[in-house]
């Protein structure tokens, strides 16, 4: 008999959405998850906002993949890519990729990797994403150019930017505003990312956060390019569909130019997944463009055969 999650995600799928992809997920790991509670002096800024929500709490300490497993059915989410982090050099912190292997390789029909790689380290760090993506499977990169104090348009970048395209997998940069008081923000200006863009064309780039505040100019660089997506990951999504606050570009335009550019993503556990999934689901988008934004976009960019497709088996 199939699960109450597996019925619950079937549902979904012929009511609403055919697929949910969330294209940011810290690992559900317990040694990530504590680390979380007890952040890095440049991170307390992110603490005061979500550290100490009754989200972080309820799974620091005894919560399971197989936890996270039953979370996603409930939410009817089909897969999560699970992001590595790397920025060793700047503040001695990483989520290692070899952990994101374990959990990935536990439920592979339910996880991808997207490997971080740290560009401080040079031609050690293109090895390590090689490794990860011919050897490990992972689907893409991760970088954070603020925490490597690093604008993501320097040429520190771009022998991984060059591996991504030789490797055919994308990279995921965050492009937003950031909440330590010790580095500035305007690292995830997205603008950046325009440069990055013009430089490497055939680059397939995730624009983490969609931007905010920038969303203008955001919206400007992924409908100027093709290779630009944005996931909406990290700020609660109700408030997009909200006037006044900043959001209302995207909702204009990702319900028309920018459809096919915008991916579901959660930042989990800075949000909980079913929230974040009624959120998006209670947008005032078109049926068609909430499908697209849940799970076909990022089902095309990753190369995944949505079920129900003409062509399917």
């Amino acid at each position: 008999m199939p699960s109450k999650g597996k019925r619950a995600r079937d549902d979904r799928r012929e009511s609403e959405a055919r697929m949910i992809i969330d294209m940011c997920v810290t690992p559900p790991h317990p040694r990530v998850l504590l680390g979380l509670l007890q952040p890095m002096p440049h991170l307390e800024g992110y603490h005061r906002l979500y550290g100490a929500s009754a989200e972080m709490r309820r799974f620091a300490e005894s919560f399971t993949v197989e936890d996270f497993i039953s979370m996603m059915d409930e939410a009817g989410i089909d897969l999560a890519v699970l992001h590595g982090e790397d920025q060793e050099t700047t503040f001695n912190k990483r989520i290692p990729n070899e952990l994101v292997a374990e959990v990935v390789e536990s439920h592979p029909d339910r996880f991808l990797g997207f490997a971080g790689v740290d560009p401080h380290k040079g031609k050690a760090a293109v090895r390590e994403l090689r490794s990860a993506v011919r050897e490990r499977g992972f689907a893409g990169a991760m970088i954070s150019p603020w925490e490597h104090l690093l604008f993501s348009d320097d040429e520190k970048y771009f022998p991984l930017y060059e591996a991504c395209v030789e490797l055919d997998v994308p990279i995921w940069i965050h492009a937003s505003v950031n909440f330590s008081r010790q580095i500035p923000m305007e690292y995830g200006h997205p603008l950046r990312l325009d440069r990055v863009a013009v430089r490497f064309p055939e680059l397939k780039i995730i624009a983490g956060h969609a931007g905010w505040p920038w969303v203008l100019e955001m919206v400007a660089v992924a409908w100027r390019h093709p290779n630009v997506y944005l996931d909406i990951s990290g700020i609660r999504q109700k408030y997009m569909g909200m006037p006044d606050t900043g959001w209302e570009p995207l909702m204009h335009y990702g319900n028309t130019v920018i459809q096919d550019k915008v991916l579901f993503a959660t930042a989990w556990p800075l949000l909980p997944l079913d929230q974040a999934v009624r959120d998006v689901m209670g947008l005032p988008l078109k049926d068609e463009v909430k499908r697209k934004w849940m799970g076909e976009n990022a089902a095309r960019l990753l190369g995944i055969r949505l079920p129900g497709k003409e062509g399917d088996a």
